[in-house]
C-alpha cells in the first residue's frame, strides 16, 4: 500500500492528509489546504473513500470541496452533511489495500476515532511521532473547550490494547510520519500524557 502525504506542501495551517492507493484509493482526513483536489489528482485519477479521524476545522475544511471534485464515499464517526457512512468503535474500513479496525479515541475530540491495521496507524491527533511539544511521542492538546486530558489517556491504553505486535508505520494527524516500532512511541505518549503537566506552556 502506498501512502501520500498530499498536504505536506502547504503553507497554510493544515491537519497531515494521507491519500493510500491500491485497490480503494482512500484520502485519511481532508485536510484544510485548497491545493489537495490538485495534489490528489497527481497522484490518483479518481478518489473512492474519504475516511475521517475527527471533524476539528484543520481535519474537515476541505471535505465539500473533495466530494464536488470526486464524489466520493465520505466516512465519519459523527454526522456530518457530506458523511455517507457511520463508524462506530469496532467497525472495520478498507484503506488503500489493508483492512483496519476503527477505534474510538476521543478527548481531544469527542469523536475521534483511530484505525488501526496488522501494520499501519492511522492515529489523528491522539498520538503523534513530533509536533513542536515532544520527539518520539507525543498527544493531541486537551487543554480548549470540551477536551480531556483523563478520556485521552483512556483512548491511548485502549488503543495500546488494540495495537497487533509489528505494527511498523504510523501516520499521525501533525508532525512527521513514523516508520519503526510504533508500539514504543504510543506507550512513550501515554507516559507523557500521563504525567497531566501542560502540554504547551501557557496550558
Amino acid at each position: 500500500m502506498e501512502v501520500h502525504h498530499v498536504t505536506e506542501d502547504a503553507e497554510t495551517f493544515t491537519c497531515n492528509a494521507y491519500l493510500t492507493t491500491g485497490d480503494r484509493t482512500t484520502l485519511v482526513d481532508a485536510g484544510a489546504w485548497d491545493g489537495v483536489v490538485d495534489e490528489i489528482r497527481d497522484h490518483a485519477d479518481d478518489l473512492d473513500a474519504v475516511v475521517m479521524t475527527h471533524q476539528h476545522g484543520d481535519h474537515v475544511a476541505q471535505l465539500e470541496a473533495l466530494c464536488d471534485a470526486f464524489d466520493p464515499e465520505v466516512y465519519a464517526y459523527d454526522h456530518h452533511p457530506k458523511r455517507t457512512h457511520s463508524m462506530q468503535d469496532g467497525d472495520a474500513v478498507r484503506i488503500g489495500d489493508e483492512e483496519f479496525d476503527v477505534v474510538y479515541t476521543p478527548g481531544h475530540a469527542d469523536d475521534h476515532v483511530s484505525f488501526v491495521s496488522e501494520s499501519t496507524l492511522f492515529s489523528g491527533d491522539v498520538v503523534v511521532h513530533d509536533d513542536g511539544a515532544f520527539d518520539y511521542g507525543s498527544f493531541g492538546r486537551t487543554d480548549m473547550a470540551g477536551q480531556s486530558r483523563e478520556r485521552l489517556i483512556e483512548s491511548i491504553e485502549e488503543l495500546l490494547g488494540r495495537l497487533p505486535d509489528g505494527v511498523e508505520h504510523m501516520y499521525s494527524g501533525h508532525g512527521g510520519v513514523f516508520h519503526g516500532d510504533v508500539r514504543d512511541v504510543v506507550e512513550t505518549a501515554l507516559e507523557r500524557a500521563e504525567k497531566r503537566e501542560p502540554k504547551y506552556p501557557d496550558e
